[in-house]
């Protein structure tokens, strides 16, 4: 399906570089077969095309054409400029991928003014082990073979799940920005180990496995997560010890909170758009 595609990245960040990343160890695509722009950072671009060995390109007007997928990997603030760049040099043949949280899909047709297939999706930065959570939501004018081409891409760097468009916002401050709130508790485990006089590479190894094993727990089983924690707790033991100071210090409030906080600035971003003729 993808054998003979051409795929475009506008923008080279973190999730351009994941995705990449993804897509190329389990060879989806061939490097050949990807190009990528940034705005301005042509040294990023100069490290991805000697580490990926993918195309770079800035003449928008001779590369965009040929490309049968392009993929907004942009911050959502740059949206409007981007789009009024490019769209000239888009056609209704092509389909349009984005990952940018809060811009709806219908935002990025009428910046288009015109009626390509929109697909917005929310990965997350495990794309780049292939272990990405990626939501996926056609627009209005995507068809059932333009989301299995989106699927089939996106399954390169981890599972895909089909959700409605106004899931995203919660979706995208659960899995989508949820690896950095693990990176923050793996943070607070390193410190803690450190403390009690474990060294940095044991340490990364042992909590790297626990989060590994629970991971596997989780997704094997249909008890719940209470259930879970509970069944490693015994009265007056190690674990209920430690789990108490969670409970002073509200470890599960906070991150509730964290959740919704994100869910919340989505769809504030999106807000910022819904202007848009």
């Amino acid at each position: 399906m993808l054998t003979n595609k051409k795929v475009a990245f506008i923008g080279a960040g973190s999730m351009a570089e994941a995705m990449i990343s993804g897509i190329l160890a389990k060879n989806i695509l061939q490097p050949a077969q990807i190009y990528v722009t940034n705005r301005s950072n042509k040294e990023k671009l100069d490290l991805l095309q000697k580490q990926y060995s993918v195309e770079v390109f800035t003449n928008l007007q001779d590369v965009l054409p040929k490309m049968d997928i392009i993929i907004f990997a942009i911050k959502p603030k740059d949206i409007t400029e981007t789009i009024e760049k490019i769209k000239a040099y888009t056609t209704e043949k092509q389909v349009m991928i984005s990952v940018l949280a809060g811009v709806s899909t219908s935002c990025i047709s009428r910046l288009l003014k015109h009626e390509a297939p929109v697909i917005r999706t929310m990965p997350n930065t495990s794309a780049a082990v292939g272990q990405s959570i990626t939501a996926i939501a056609p627009g209005s004018y995507a068809g059932e073979g333009q989301v299995t081409l989106t699927k089939t891409l996106l399954e390169a760097i981890g599972e895909v799940v089909i959700v409605e468009e106004e899931k995203l916002d919660a979706i995208t401050g659960l899995s989508g920005s949820g690896p950095a709130y693990i990176y923050y508790l793996i943070e607070a485990m390193e410190i803690g180990a450190k403390e009690i006089g474990i060294d940095e590479k044991l340490a990364k190894q042992l909590i790297a496995q626990v989060l590994i094993g629970a991971a596997e727990r989780v997704k094997s089983t249909d008890l719940s997560s209470q259930t879970l924690y509970k069944q490693v707790m015994s009265p007056g033991g190690t674990t209920e010890a430690g789990f108490k100071m969670l409970e002073n210090y509200h470890y599960q409030e906070a991150m509730v909170e964290c959740i919704k906080r994100a869910a919340q600035r989505s769809t504030e971003l999106g807000k910022l758009y819904s202007f848009v003729k």
